[in-house]
């Protein structure tokens, strides 16, 4: 598997893969043929949700002089596929095929492309359990071995990248981007909690506040991190925000944290899929949610099997989940799931801690699983904006 530093990646929003992918290809195509005049072709996901998404905009901005086709042609090969053109003096001088594969990362066809090395000598969570179990090891410590001496710096990095989404969130009234005009909500629910509040009820509003401001930062084109993805990147920042602040973990604390959740991300991204494209919603804030948990789990010290019993109950609790984005705008249903995840993340470590002794379904089961349900699912409901909320919701 690759490092946890192919999972986390800090950018703008709000897709990673209908944003950042794009954006990365049309880097590459431009190096190749500077100074042409260029055509992209957009197909399937990245055709039918990418006004909404801004993949139009972001390939613009990089290109400049570009005619864009939305086509109406899905690619069997994988929902979002790119491709470029390039032309001088009227002559086509080059072409380039592109696959944005979820997270920000692209594969170009019939290229190998240059990428860090696998850093994990392990393929599967049950794999990676038994290394553990035989080193007598956490989870933590077994990223700290395999990465390179940087991993901590880095994860905080990701961290403060991550605090400062939720600090700039809160702040920001308003409406968001596109036609839809979407109330921002992150503030308002944080400046509705009072010090009288129940306890579940000022944990609910505050997780969710913490969830809604990251994600109304990513639909609004602000620096995020993928956790895996843009559109799922609010799930993970809200519960480690809120548990430092109610139990006062140290930054070291969180690192560790952050460490086990890439360790679940990076098992569902390797041996799945995290694209909303390819697998429905189910495959980010499904594995948002699975991370969150495990993190979670992981900061209250729970055993390795506990750690992979809250991070199974919370994929599996999302079986099945359509990505049906309204309009393609990544906000309605979005931003929502995420807050609700973070808070059935919070719960699933509960029942971990609780049930781990009698449980059946192992991490890499519900992984397997995920990644079918995704295939079965009609492309109408994988990020598509054909099917489900997208398709019955009419602006009024």
């Amino acid at each position: 598997m690759k490092s946890i530093k192919e999972l986390y990646k800090k950018g703008r929003g709000p897709s990673s893969s209908h944003t950042m992918g794009p954006e990365k290809a049309a880097i590459i195509f431009k190096k190749r043929y500077p100074d042409a005049r260029y055509r992209v072709f957009l197909y399937g996901s990245l055709s039918l949700t990418g006004k909404g998404h801004l993949t139009d905009k972001v390939i613009k901005d990089t290109l400049g002089d570009v005619d864009i086709v939305f086509s109406s042609d899905f690619i069997d090969k994988h929902p979002n596929t790119l491709d470029f053109f390039a032309y001088k003096d009227g002559e086509e001088i080059g072409t380039m095929r592109v696959y944005s594969v979820g997270g920000g990362s692209i594969r170009v066809e019939g290229e190998e492309m240059t990428e860090t090395a696998d850093v994990y000598p392990h393929q599967s969570f049950s794999e990676i359990l038994t290394y553990c179990h035989a080193e007598n090891i956490r989870l933590s410590t077994y990223v700290e071995r395999f990465e390179d001496k940087h991993i901590r710096d880095f994860l905080l990095d990701i961290w403060q990248t991550m605090q400062a989404s939720i600090d700039e969130g809160l702040e920001m009234t308003g409406v968001l981007p596109g036609k839809l005009e979407v109330q921002r909500k992150a503030k308002v629910l944080y400046d509705k909690i009072i010090k009288k509040e129940p306890n579940e009820i000022r944990e609910s509003r505050l997780v969710s506040a913490y969830a809604f401001s990251v994600n109304e930062m990513n639909a609004s084109g602000g620096i995020i991190v993928t956790a895996p993805t843009c559109g799922a990147s609010g799930t993970l920042p809200a519960v480690l925000r809120y548990m430092k602040e109610r139990h006062g973990f140290s930054d070291d604390d969180i690192i560790d944290a952050l460490a086990v959740a890439g360790i679940i991300g990076n098992v569902i991204k390797h041996n799945a899929s995290i694209s909303g494209a390819e697998a429905g919603c189910q495959a980010e804030v499904g594995s948002a949610c699975s991370m969150a948990a495990a993190a979670h789990a992981e900061l209250f010290n729970l055993t390795l099997d506990q750690i992979e019993y809250a991070a199974e109950i919370a994929l599996e609790h999302h079986l099945g989940l359509t990505c049906d984005p309204i309009m393609g705008y990544v906000q309605i249903p979005c931003i929502e799931r995420n807050a609700v995840a973070a808070l059935r993340a919070i719960d699933a470590c509960g029942l971990a801690y609780f049930l781990s002794d009698s449980r059946k379904i192992s991490f890499d089961l519900v992984v397997e699983t995920m990644f079918e349900t995704g295939k079965d699912m009609p492309a109408n409901y994988r990020e598509t904006a054909c099917g489900g909320l997208a398709k019955k919701y009419q602006l009024k």
